[in-house]
């Protein structure tokens, strides 16, 4: 039973740090990258993050430089550390488990096998 519970979500003031966490279980972790996307009211699910079983990392242009995502106890647990947060940052963060495709990890929505439930983040 494949589950991702998020957490961390939170209000903070612009220029701050918020961390968010995704501890993940019920599957094979090597089949599958994961990462993080969002979800803002008007826009798109935007793919913010992500990280493949070797290591390998990828971010939106917007959060570069700003976002660090990371793995830890056995990839049990997914962070992504936001700094330097903006306005624009605010949205629904989800953790997600995303199928590769062409043996490379993607941040597109359609790839996503399965979805967190989704994690307030608001920045004033």
């Amino acid at each position: 039973h494949v589950q991702l519970v998020e957490s961390g979500g939170g209000s903070v003031q612009a220029g701050g740090s918020l961390r968010l966490s995704c501890a993940a279980s019920g599957y094979t972790y090597s089949s599958y990258c994961i990462g993080w996307f969002r979800l803002a009211p008007g826009k798109e699910r935007e793919g913010v993050a992500a990280i493949d079983s070797d290591g390998s990392t990828s971010y939106a242009d917007s959060v570069k430089g700003r976002f660090t995502i990371s793995q830890v106890n056995a990839k049990t647990v997914l962070y992504l550390q936001m700094n330097s947060l903006k306005p624009e940052d605010t949205a629904v963060y989800y953790c997600a488990r995303i199928s590769r495709s062409g043996g490379s990890c993607y941040r597109r929505p359609t790839l996503v096998s399965r979805w967190g439930q989704g994690t307030q983040v608001t920045v004033s």
